[in-house]
């Protein structure tokens, strides 16, 4: 194969990069060189993928003609690689700083953070909106419906949904009995005036690739539970039980977190609220459908390459992803060591922000390091004097690689910020975003390989989908080089994203390149390889993974067949309460707009 090998790129030296907007630096669109594949054709690539004889040629192939050689594996550069994104931390002068709280401690002090008319279930003009964790603590405290009220309704709305007429395999797992055994325990706390939290009694929902008992941890697959039991909570979990969250089942997921439409052959295609006929995006396809249809306000996704970000906005909800090692990682399936984050789906930005106040924390001497992040510190929301003097940054020609309508819409967002926030957007270049993309690749296929390594192959192998047994041995391919070369330019682009925070407080993009795209046929029962899509999905949110930065998406709109639009907001390392306060700001000005899903569950309305 030395007669085919490709040249690599050779990376001029960090400092010499201009990353100002009339830079020179090119922009280099997605180069994926791959057919959508499904049914009997995707079953054949996997064979010719796993055979002896032809898998190793075909991957070269594959490596070459989608420029990872060129841009990653045979690349020159100087930089040292960069293993973990963990950041050091810088005083941002972040209002309150909390001291050793319990998670219901947090939770109440982020309550108080919130403006009166979002913490009270005061009347709403709006012409839709979904139930907060506060609708639902009010309604409970008052006495106007309980925790075992609601968990029936749930558990037939789960059910209904489950009916072949909508089949929106929303969930892999639920127990009825469990579900009302958690509603009758807090439906008595508050008839004793006794609840835990404000948290007590709300129906949240689990990705299935976190622990939660008494559930399996499947990872979306049919046997990876039978080999990993779960023993326990995850840390997050365990921080929602003690502040008496209502834990109603685990979510739906694309088969390894490997993939990003959310179709996934042995549990179903969950399918998005707002067009049945749509994905509902992955990997936290489930949490973010769920979220989107009312069941619950709020749900626990991992966002490795964007998983909770892209559902997110593709069903019109909140994504919210914190920096790297702010949320402990214990309790959830090891697929992407370095990358992989807990994140939070919600209706609202306020319901992200309380679970994120409930589910930050350190354990000590149980993380990659054993520097433990900075203290938590609180925003205080203001809905009559938002924030202000917030500089945005906005690549152009990154900004505007997506469909007409969804940039059109993203930048009406940001029109508006100038014009009622006075917010300022500069223009700037970040440079080698596509290899970026294809070393966040690297990086991801390679832990998620390593970590299945005692697994497989053997007769699991038979047991995945055909998509995720394709997937897998691209990942198989990559090399200790390939690896490392990652990695350095994981240093590289945190030096040009550094620069970039120096000058302004977020970048903003469009969450997603695409909209909802249809669910086919031929992909239910094999899934489906669609690597043009997926790049478009995934286009912004590499670096929040990679480079380990905080990022939030907020609906803003629709399409013109009436599906979510997200804008997204990247914030600087540790930066939460700022991208918080900008989240907040951003949704109030869009939040008139929202329009209610065509599957909706109306759990609290009133008989």
């Amino acid at each position: 194969m030395g007669l085919l090998k490709a040249e690599g790129v050779i990376y001029k030296a960090t400092e010499k990069v201009d990353l100002s907007a009339d830079s020179h630096e090119p922009y280099q669109r997605a180069n994926v060189k791959a057919p959508r594949m499904a049914g009997f054709v995707l079953k054949m690539f996997a064979w010719f993928l796993e055979s002896n004889i032809f898998g190793p040629f075909l991957l070269y192939i594959l490596k070459r003609n989608n420029l990872i050689h060129k841009l990653v594996s045979n690349a020159e550069l100087e930089e040292s690689p960069l293993y973990v994104p963990l950041h050091p931390f810088a005083d941002f002068s972040e209002k309150e700083e909390n001291e050793n709280l319990s998670p219901s401690q947090r939770v109440q002090k982020a309550v108080q953070c919130l403006p009166p008319s979002l913490s009270s279930s005061s009347s709403s003009n709006l012409s839709f909106r979904r139930y907060s964790i506060m609708d639902y603590f009010n309604a409970y405290n008052s006495a106007q419906i309980t925790p075992f009220m609601v968990a029936k309704r749930i558990i037939g709305a789960i059910g209904e949904s489950c009916d072949p007429s909508l089949d929106m395999a929303f969930f892999i797992n639920y127990d009825i009995q469990d579900i009302l055994r958690q509603a009758e325990e807090s439906t008595q706390r508050y008839q004793k005036g006794e609840p835990l939290s404000v948290l007590d009694g709300v129906p949240i929902a689990v990705k299935d690739e976190i622990d939660c008992t008494p559930y399996p941890t499947t990872g979306g697959t049919k046997w990876l539970h039978l080999l990993r039991s779960c023993k326990s909570d995850a840390y997050c979990v365990m921080c929602l039980r003690s502040c008496g969250a209502m834990l109603i089942g685990k979510t739906n997921m694309h088969e390894l977190g490997a993939g990003t439409s959310g179709i996934n052959p042995h549990y179903g295609a969950t399918r998005n609220p707002y067009d049945a006929g749509k994905i509902a995006g992955g990997s936290s396809s489930g949490s973010a459908a769920v979220v989107a249809a009312g069941l619950c306000p709020v749900a626990l996704g991992v966002d490795g390459g964007g998983s909770v970000r892209m559902p997110a906005a593709l069903c019109g909800v909140v994504g919210f992803k914190p920096t790297f090692g702010r949320t402990p990682h214990s309790g959830v399936l090891p697929l992407n060591w370095t990358v992989g984050m807990v994140g939070v789906i919600s209706g609202t930005i306020e319901d992200a922000f309380i679970i994120y106040a409930a589910i930050s924390y350190q354990l000590p001497s149980q993380e990659l390091s054993a520097i433990p992040p900075p203290k938590l510190y609180f925003p205080i929301l203001n809905s009559t004097s938002p924030i202000t003097n917030v500089t945005l940054a906005r690549y152009g020609e990154w900004f505007n690689d997506c469909r007409d309508d969804i940039k059109t819409c993203c930048s009406d967002a940001l029109e508006e910020t100038r014009e009622k926030y006075g917010w300022k957007t500069i223009e700037v270049t970040i440079p080698e975003i596509e290899g970026m993309r294809l070393a966040h690749y690297i990086t991801i296929g390679s832990e998620c390989s390593t970590s299945l390594s005692r697994y497989l192959p053997n007769d699991n192998m038979k047991e995945l989908g055909w998509d995720v047994r394709a997937a897998l041995c691209v990942y198989g391919a990559f090399t200790a080089q390939d690896y490392v070369k990652a990695q350095q330019l994981r240093n590289r682009l945190m030096k040009f994203h550094k620069s970039i925070f120096a000058k302004a407080d977020v970048i903003v993009t469009p969450t997603t390149g695409v909209t909802a795209y249809p669910i086919l046929k031929d992909a239910l029962h094999t899934g489906e390889l669609d690597y043009v899509n997926g790049a478009a999905l995934v286009r912004y949110q590499i670096a929040g993974n990679f480079l380990g930065l905080p990022a939030v998406t907020i609906p803003v709109g629709y399409d013109n067949m009436g599906l979510p639009i997200g804008l997204q907001f990247i914030g600087k390392p540790w930066s939460e309460p700022t991208l918080i306060d900008i989240a907040f700001a951003m949704q109030a000005l869009r939040i008139s707009n929202y329009k209610k899903p065509r599957v909706y569950y109306d759990i609290l309305k009133k008989d």
